[in-house]
């Protein structure tokens, strides 16, 4: 069990730094692009250079048309940085004193609720306003797959919460 606490904990951290930089990217992102500072148009207008802070070197690159900027760039990276959050606390699960907790089974049950619902529904609205690659159904899928190992995982934590809580009452 130690090395299972030991990678667990090292793939929280890893998780927690990917969501801070998911997150703190759209933010960025979209402080760039709402108050027009440190953007530059290029390709006669179609696209668009966000530069890193401060610089006039290019830091992201994206089509200039505002479906395109909120359907396939800022709503999949905000929902990553989500993800990686939610991720981040699965992993926190695994290194706890306790395992069988109900906190632990809410981290568990927002993680699952988060990969069956939301890519399938991000990715339907943005179909009705930008193309949709097969790649992102592919996600879509892989999501959903992650989503049901974690449900799998909400109701054997959720079992063995309540042989924990029976032993309690016996002993």
């Amino acid at each position: 069990m130690a090395l299972v606490k030991t990678v667990s904990k090292l793939l929280f951290y890893i998780s927690r730094i990917l969501a801070f930089a998911y997150l703190g990217t759209t933010l960025y992102a979209l402080i760039c692009i709402l108050f027009h500072w440190n953007t530059s148009p290029y390709g006669e207008g179609k696209y668009l250079h966000i530069n890193y802070p401060f610089t006039q070197q290019p830091f992201l690159n994206i089509d200039d048309n505002y479906p395109y900027i909120i359907f396939s760039f800022l709503m999949p990276l905000g929902l990553y940085g989500a993800f990686f959050w939610w991720a981040s606390n699965v992993f926190k699960v695994f290194f706890q004193s306790k395992l069988f907790t109900q906190q632990n089974i809410v981290h568990l049950r927002r993680f699952y609720l988060l990969n069956l619902t939301v890519p399938i529904t991000a990715t339907a609205l943005s179909s009705f306003f930008v193309p949709v690659e097969g790649a992102v159904w592919a996600l879509v899928t892989v999501h959903f797959v992650l989503g049901a190992f974690a449900y799998f995982l909400a109701a054997i934590f959720q079992q063995g919460l309540h042989l924990q809580r029976e032993q309690d009452l016996i002993i």
